[in-house]
């Protein structure tokens, strides 16, 4: 039975996240055939609405005011809300960022719905929507199905892969009034602390620093190792809590969950709390000096050695590849 399916696109500084799209193909099979309907709140979000098509989209439909300038959970339900009372959608998905994780259980609670979280696949079974998503930390997945009412759900970044954008495809896009009001929480101004490099969340690629970095100045050979593969840096909660980084790079039970397509771990001595944080990454890389570490248990390659040493001969030997001269 088709399907119409509500995705949320979410944006940072102005442009759509990656994790838009993956949520766009996880709609494609909840709405079995019917329309899929893009999201995009904010202000002056207008000229975004085009790529969402591009990614597989039917029609778009923006909510934009002043007051959405910055997320907030009480503006965005509203605006959200305005959207599921013109469509009254049968399901509805977005990414599991911060953003997903705060406001998806306050829609699912309004509209006495039940949530999937942190969903790794969404597959079609006998007419049926199953969904992968993984428990007890990581050590086990299991796959639900929502039996009636309302699909909604969140997908983890880099588990579903994105539809092939296709600059050929239209749609239409219309504009949703919203009547954002009563608001408890008031975004005057956004410091960010770190505000260059790669989404640590949607990295295809990240280099993670533990206690065997020593020091803050121990994450530079990281940070270029992260440079030349073009990804980004992490750090386990003992590096964090020893000062070393801030924790906005922490990676763990308690902090980020990421899923890159590689993961190097240097100096990390692999604690459960850290393990449920990237066990699911597609590849590991290992560096420590304790051979009996026990990061080198879920590594699919392991190197024994100083990772002062180890580091930047890798960044040498990435950026000779890059170059041609291997």
């Amino acid at each position: 039975m088709s399907k119409n399916i509500i995705v949320l696109g979410e944006t940072r500084d102005g442009q759509l996240r990656n994790v838009t799209f993956e949520a766009i193909a996880a709609g494609k099979t909840m709405a079995q055939g019917g329309e899929v309907i893009g999201v995009v709140i904010g202000d002056s979000v207008q000229s975004l609405a085009q790529e969402l098509i591009y990614y597989g989209a039917d029609r778009v439909l923006i909510v934009e005011d002043e007051k959405l300038a910055h997320y907030t959970s009480d503006g965005y339900a509203q605006a959200l809300q305005a959207v599921i009372d013109q469509e009254q959608p049968e399901g509805i998905v977005m990414g599991h960022t911060a953003l997903g994780k705060d406001l998806s259980p306050k829609i699912a609670a309004k509209l006495d719905a039940g949530l999937v979280s942190d969903a790794t696949a969404v597959e079609e079974e006998n007419g049926d929507i199953h969904f992968t998503r993984p428990v007890y930390s990581g050590k086990a997945f299991e796959k639900v199905a929502i039996q009636e009412g309302l699909l909604l759900a969140t997908v983890r970044p880099n588990n579903i892969e994105p539809l092939q954008k296709d600059e050929s495809r239209s749609g239409e896009v219309f504009s949703v009034s919203a009547s954002i009001s009563d608001l408890r929480t008031i975004i005057q101004d956004v410091v960010r602390k770190s505000a260059e490099g790669v989404d640590l969340s949607e990295a295809k690629v990240i280099i993670a620093g533990g206690r065997g970095v020593k020091s803050a100045e121990g994450f530079q050979p990281l940070k270029e190792l992260a440079d030349v593969l073009g990804g980004a840096v992490g750090a386990s909660r003992g590096a964090c809590d020893a000062d070393y980084c801030d924790y906005s790079l922490q990676i763990g039970q308690t902090g980020k969950v990421v899923t890159p397509d590689l993961y190097i771990a240097c100096g990390i001595s692999g604690a459960i709390q850290h393990l449920a944080g990237m066990s699911n990454s597609k590849v590991i890389v290992a560096i420590n000096k304790d051979p009996e570490a026990d990061i080198f248990n879920v590594a699919d390659y392991g190197i024994v050695g100083d990772l002062f040493d180890v580091v930047p001969m890798l960044t040498e030997e990435f950026k000779k590849v890059k170059a041609g001269t291997v």
